[in-house]
């Protein structure tokens, strides 16, 4: 059915709200495109006409094409090669979407993503559309077909199932970079005791390769043990120029509103370093190398002003 011009202007108002929805439900950006793509074929074939409310149909739409491949997500991911970590999205990107409040921007945030993959795909649903888009539960049941008693209850298990016990730390842009060249400055040492200053008695560290590029299956957990392997990431070696194919450049930056820093040889994003920072300290070093889940990083990269690198690693 061809569409109108208002038809596509309806659509096209909406999309930066679905492809928000569509990243926060299933950590990939190219996933939600997808979603969002398959959602506007839906509209380009339904009569439109006896559409009442458009958003909340659009929404219903993607929601439902989202659950579908998160039920399939979570079979692909008993498979995948090593630890799994959300596609990361730089500063800037449209796709975070929302960031007036700050249940939007830690609905968004790297560590709240991979926090996610806990819950069942009716709970994140509910958390996202609830905590980062503020739909009333009556809509979200609607959405779902469950009662809107249904959704209040799904909503408070997902947040208890998200909570984590450690209180964030708001981060503005000045500080997020004062923190990236503190962390780097200490990684860069050829010590561990300056890293070990800077993080939590609990912190992870986590890498995703997706079994293309090397990262370790199991995460490292503890101050020192997380402190002796980012020492030994950031030290020169032949083999790590092997790999990556020369010498990459450090920026500092945000990914998904947290401090973050980005690799980048060649013009290509070749690293998204993410770093969890509470009152504590640093409590968790989040690193996605996976060259799949760098396409729209590189993307971004190319099209922004990123000043000058921090260092030339390796």
């Amino acid at each position: 059915m061809a569409l109108t011009v208002n038809d596509m202007d309806r659509f096209e108002a909406s999309m930066p709200r679905l492809e928000a929805i569509a990243y926060r439900l299933l950590g990939s950006a190219s996933d939600a495109e997808d979603a969002v793509q398959d959602t506007f074929l839906r509209w380009q074939a339904a009569d439109i006409d006896r559409i009442e409310v458009p958003e909340a149909w659009l929404t219903k739409v993607l929601t439902n094409l989202c659950l579908n491949q998160l039920t399939s997500a979570r079979a692909r991911r008993e498979t995948y090669v090593g630890q799994w970590l959300p596609e990361p999205l730089l500063a800037g990107d449209p796709m975070l979407g929302p960031a007036d409040t700050a249940e939007q921007r830690e609905s968004v945030s790297y560590a709240v993503l991979a926090l996610m993959e806990r819950l069942s795909p009716n709970e994140r649903v509910v958390y996202v559309l609830r905590e980062a888009f503020d739909y009333p539960h009556r809509q979200i049941a609607e959405i779902l077909d469950i009662t809107e008693a249904a959704s209040q209850q799904i909503f408070h298990r997902a947040k208890k199932h998200v909570a984590d016990g450690r209180a964030r730390t708001e981060i503005d842009e000045d500080a997020a970079r004062r923190i990236v060249e503190e962390f780097l400055a200490a990684a860069t040492s050829g010590r561990t005791e300056p890293l070990v200053r800077l993080l939590t008695e609990d912190a992870i560290s986590i890498g995703d390769g997706g079994g293309k590029v090397p990262a370790r299956a199991k995460a490292f957990e503890g101050a020192l043990a997380v402190a002796t392997f980012i020492r030994g990431l950031f030290k020169p070696g032949k083999a790590k120029r092997a790999i990556v194919g020369g010498s990459p450049e450090i920026y500092a930056t945000t990914a998904n509103g947290a401090p973050a820093l980005v690799a980048v040889f060649d013009g290509r994003v070749i690293g998204v370093m993410c770093l969890e920072v509470t009152a504590e300290g640093i409590s968790a070093f989040r690193n996605q190398v996976n060259p799949d889940k760098l396409e729209r990083a590189t993307q971004r990269w190319a099209a922004a002003d990123h000043g000058e690198p921090l260092l030339t690693a390796f």
